[in-house]
């Protein structure tokens, strides 16, 4: 594949759109290959879009022959009409994300990256002052429409996904990581009251958004990170106490609307794997199996007639600081392992890759999976 080649001619000869290829893969239908995304930093993507000779990210797409999943993250406008994106690593223009929770920006080798700043709720200690917090968001000042809009523009080629939602990830923003992990143990009365609110929060958001434009919209993105680089970051009691519930009535909500559910958390995650899925979770990302637990052929054997798994393709170590050859040789691993029956398998880097990643390297994972003859 050569940077700047214009798609048409590999979609006619293939004969499926990214959007067919990626819905055939859902419905575990016959695909000519299995689909490829990418997730990246923007500085990834200003290099790629450099590599294409093209302005826009949906002609990368193109180019590079991604079945790009095009992300539809939720905006939000504040009282003094500036805008916020839903989550860091969405669009930040503003110096707090829509919780409340202040920013700031940290300098990171080549990349710039939004990092949380405070934790606000640590002056609301107890379940009565909850109340009195003034950064809960408020459901009319989303942007539906213009969220709408952007998933109108790309849904008839491209799979789309949206909006991003959270319950764990938001209360360690509110509270900060360190006093989440705390709070779970000593207030778990506390936990379950703000936990309540982000989701009531999130839950009316998502109403309202389906109710417009879920005819437009695949997936909806749940991202509940419950594991670190080597175990959980909570024991499974509390994840069935807290999120279990919560998680299963979100999966019923997206699936009552005919959308499936993308369901992210880094890690390993292995021990509340078959929990989580039993919730009605359609996808499961990153699949970041370097961790203990985490094994490819074994999460295939176990769970690959129940579930789509998206990602795998390591970016801690392969894609970043590997060779071209040694990117491919990981891609054909994955493709032989999560995708071994040519079912089950959408092919993405394991999160964002990251800034200074050589483009040689993405280029191999995408051109690795255009080769790949189904068995």
């Amino acid at each position: 594949m050569e940077p700047g080649r214009p798609d048409g001619e590999r979609m006619s000869s293939e004969g499926l759109t990214p959007k067919q290829r990626v819905h055939a893969v859902l419905a575990r239908e016959p695909v000519d290959r299995l689909p490829v995304d990418l997730w990246y930093t923007p500085e990834v993507g200003d290099s790629l879009r450099a590599a294409c000779g093209v302005a826009s990210d949906i002609e990368m797409y193109r180019a590079l022959g991604l079945d790009k999943i095009v992300w539809v993250f939720m905006e939000y406008v504040t009282p003094d009409h500036l805008r916020a994106g839903a989550q860091v690593g969405a669009d930040h223009s503003e110096q707090r994300t829509m919780w409340g929770v202040p920013l700031r920006g940290v300098q990171a080798g080549p990349a710039v990256y939004a990092e949380f700043a405070a934790a606000p709720l640590a002056d609301f200690p107890t379940i009565a002052s909850l109340d009195e917090y003034p950064w809960w968001p408020d459901v009319e000042r989303f942007d539906y429409v213009g969220a709408e809009r952007r998933a109108r523009e790309v849904t008839s080629e491209f799979a789309v996904i949206g909006p991003w939602v959270s319950l764990f990830e938001i209360y360690c923003q509110l509270r900060g990581l360190e006093q989440s992990l705390v709070d779970l143990i000593e207030r778990p009365d506390y936990v379950a009251a703000v936990l309540d609110r982000v989701e009531d929060i999130q839950t009316r958001m998502m109403r309202r958004f389906f109710e417009r434009a879920a005819d437009v919209l695949d997936l909806v993105f749940i991202s509940d990170d419950i594991a670190g680089q080597t175990s959980l970051l909570m024991s499974p009691n509390q994840w069935r106490e807290h999120l279990e519930p919560r998680l299963r009535r979100w999966c019923d909500l997206v699936h009552s609307y005919g959308l499936k559910v993308f369901y992210h958390t880094d890690g390993a995650a292995r021990p509340l794997l078959r929990d989580v899925l039993d919730c009605g979770v359609d996808v499961l990302n990153p699949i970041q199996h370097t961790c203990p637990g985490m094994d490819p052929m074994e999460l295939k054997r176990e769970f690959g007639d129940r579930v789509v798994f998206h990602g795998g393709v390591d970016n801690q170590h392969v894609l970043p600081f590997g060779q071209p050859d040694d990117v491919r040789r990981e891609t054909q691993f994955l493709l032989s392992t999560l995708g071994r029956d040519g079912r089950g398998y959408i092919v993405c880097s394991c999160h964002n890759v990251q800034a200074g990643t050589p483009v040689e390297n993405i280029l191999a994972m995408i051109e690795t999976v255009h080769e790949w003859k189904i068995p």
